[in-house]
């Protein structure tokens, strides 16, 4: 079976995307540079099935790019929970602020702009859920920052870890994302402190459950 005949059917499958996250996917692709950095609707589900699953109190989202990923996982939030989402590029706030006042989800959703790697070390929380969705030449490195702050139990999602099949070819030297996401898969395989999986869904989620 060709692969596009297996997507369509898995997504036949799935229930549909709400009104309000097709709405920001067909936004975020006539306005926004690179929309395929977009999670989209299986891979939005596969985040809003996990929060549920977890019923977190606090989420971290490293890469808030339109807002799409941060509205399905909030779905999942506690009563009293709240999610944290940095995103490097300030023009994109007012985007993915929109969408978060539609979703109702504005009051649990507190939006950082600037650098992960600055802003991670300076918010006094603890988590139950990480996703990693940025540069990938820095995953290790917020992997490294967020760990501690990890309650145990809890779980860490990495994004493109299979970034379109390049971790399997010779890297090149000057192919920083590719040997970012090789140097963290390597990395997370022999991290005794958790258990991981590698997801085959989409471009590769690896995740992580803290012991």
């Amino acid at each position: 079976m060709h692969s596009e005949e297996l997507e369509k059917y898995i997504l036949d499958h799935t229930k549909a995307e709400d009104d309000l996250l097709a709405q920001l996917n067909r936004e975020t692709h006539l306005k926004v540079i690179y929309p395929r950095m977009l999670s989209g609707h299986l891979q939005g589900k596969y985040l809003e099935m996990i929060s549920h699953m977890i019923k977190p109190k606090s989420i971290l989202e490293i890469g808030t790019y339109t807002g799409y990923s941060a509205i399905c996982m909030a779905k999942g939030l506690s009563v009293d929970g709240i999610l944290h989402t940095i995103e490097i590029n300030p023009e994109l706030n007012s985007f993915s602020e929109k969408y978060f006042e539609k979703a109702g989800l504005k009051y649990k959703i507190q939006q950082h702009t600037g650098s992960a790697l600055d802003i991670i070390p300076h918010l006094n929380e603890s988590f139950d859920l990480v996703f990693i969705d940025a540069d990938k030449e820095n995953y290790l490195a917020y992997y490294k920052l967020v760990f501690d702050k990890v309650n145990t139990g809890g779980f860490i999602l990495a994004d493109n870890a299979l970034w379109d099949g390049k971790v399997l070819e010779n890297i090149k030297k000057q192919d920083k994302e590719t040997k970012g996401i090789d140097v963290f898969n390597k990395y997370i395989q022999q991290d005794k402190n958790v258990e991981n999986m590698l997801l085959p869904l989409r471009d590769g989620i690896m995740m992580i459950r803290k012991l």
